[in-house]
């Protein structure tokens, strides 16, 4: 398995890479520039005595004059070399030069450098072409004739400064590389720091200490929104941790009394010995209790396939008046004992399952039923647009405290937290059950609660607007 390197390491590697980069190419540029000046400098030198040869105040020169001025320059500047030629043939200067033949010939255009080595010496020279009045020495025919003048010097001291120059940068690359890797590791530490106490933060969150956050203000501001992100994820974690260890106190809660039922009926039972009758009578009492908690037991499996995702069974366009009409067939008795009108008002079209739908509704009457004052009303609204539909079941009844109005729909929760209401026969999971039938159905559920009306409210999408209603009507059919 190949080591994983460090983050500070990989930056690090990568400052200094860039870093190195720069710095040889900034090296390589100042030789560059510095070979181009030596050369433009030659070039300047060569020129200006090249000019001060064909200078005259007379007019042309003869060669005697320029002979003259060859000499004088060639002797007061050491390492520069001279030499005339015309016709192809030397006429002054050193012999012992050996002079490419570009240089001596029309080839080469006046002006331009050529560099050499003759003998182990490095030269570089160029060629001007001089008029010069003609005498015996060179064409008596003519009055003028065309030379050429060759001008070079030695360029020895220009490639050992070269060499040295090169050196010293070669030495100050590899020291500024080596600085730049420290500051560049100095650097990624320092700025990565945040990080190491973000790990700390993270290592000290367990189970039992779900608290902790990650410092958002103490970290940069590319940092800020990673540790905004964590402290999300911890809150989630923490409430969704604090909702589980509910949830299993609320189950121990609710299968202990029906447990215990069982458990006392029998032991009674079996205390000494009975007729046939009491028998029936205790198995009957258990038989409640039994019912009871296969209740529970099914509403909690329907709840952990819920959290997995429900797929609607038999999707079909149903008319929600309709269903709670429906429903009022089965609570009217109930709602007749306790003085309660049961009404609906409006009408609208959803897209879903009717049983699950009609469950959920069920279990806001039931609710509305046992918690509204007598005779009173128990109004069902159905409201449509064009974007939702909206059911809502309104009782009037004792007002649910704000602190609880979130919690509502959690599992096994009630306001009445020590289940002393004895007509609530309930586990505490039929508003979470309407809940997830309502998540499925791509919908949600919302609870208003003042002093003159509790309203919970069933918002399904408009079926014009639901993008997987031909879908899933066809997979109905």
């Amino acid at each position: 398995m190949p080591m994983k390197t460090t983050l500070t390491v990989r930056l690090t590697v990568l400052y200094t890479l860039v870093a190195a980069s720069v710095l040889a190419g900034m090296a390589v540029l100042v030789l560059m520039t510095t070979h181009q000046h030596f050369v433009e400098l030659d070039q300047a030198f060569m020129l200006d005595k090249a000019k001060l040869i064909q200078e005259s105040e007379k007019g042309k020169q003869g060669l005697e004059e320029v002979s003259q001025r060859i000499k004088e320059i060639a002797e007061s500047h050491h390492g520069m070399y001279l030499q005339l030629w015309s016709n192809k043939a030397l006429v002054v200067g050193s012999s012992a030069l050996e002079v490419p033949q570009l240089l001596s010939t029309a080839d080469n255009p006046p002006g331009q450098l050529v560099d050499w080595v003759a003998n182990g010496t490095s030269l570089r020279g160029l060629s001007q072409d001089i008029e010069l009045k003609s005498d015996a020495g060179i064409d008596q025919m003519r009055s003028t004739v065309t030379a050429r003048l060759i001008l070079a010097v030695e360029t020895h001291h220009h490639a050992m400064f070269q060499t040295s120059l090169a050196k010293t940068l070669a030495v100050f690359v590899l020291l500024s590389t080596a600085l730049s890797g420290f500051l560049g590791w100095w650097a990624a530490r320092t700025g990565l720091s945040p990080l190491r106490v973000m790990r700390e933060r993270a290592t000290k969150v367990t189970a039992s200490k779900l608290n902790h956050r990650m410092p958002v203000g103490e970290v940069p501001v590319e940092m800020a929104d990673l540790a905004t992100s964590l402290n999300e994820m911890l809150e989630r974690l923490e409430a969704d941790f604090v909702r589980l260890q509910d949830f299993s106190g609320d189950l121990a809660h609710e299968l202990r009394t029906p447990l215990n039922n069982l458990l006392t009926q029998t032991q009674v039972a079996l205390s000494h010995p009975r007729d046939a009758a009491s028998y029936r009578d205790t198995l009957a009492s258990n038989a409640e209790e039994y019912q009871r908690l296969a209740r529970m037991v099914s509403d909690m499996l329907f709840l952990a396939k819920a959290d997995r995702g429900i797929a609607l069974p038999n999707p079909e366009n149903l008319e929600l008046s309709e269903e709670v009409f429906a429903l009022f067939d089965f609570y009217e008795a109930v709602a007749e004992d306790l003085g309660i009108e049961l009404r609906v008002e409006g009408h609208g079209q959803v897209f879903g399952d009717r049983l699950m739908i009609r469950r959920a509704i069920s279990n806001l009457l039931s609710n509305a039923l046992r918690y509204a004052e007598k005779n009173t009303k128990v109004t069902v609204a159905v409201v449509a647009t064009e974007r939702e539909v909206t059911l809502s079941v309104s009782n009037k009844g004792t007002p649910i405290g704000r602190e609880h109005l979130s919690r509502l729909f959690d599992r096994f929760y009630r306001v009445d937290k020590a289940r002393t209401r004895p007509e609530s026969d309930g586990a505490g999971l039929g508003l979470a059950i309407t809940s997830a039938i309502m998540q499925a159905h791509r919908g949600r559920i919302e609870v208003v609660s003042d002093a003159e009306r509790t309203t919970f409210s069933l918002y399904f999408p408009s079926p014009a607007l639901d993008a997987n209603h031909e879908q899933l009507l066809s997979v109905g059919r």
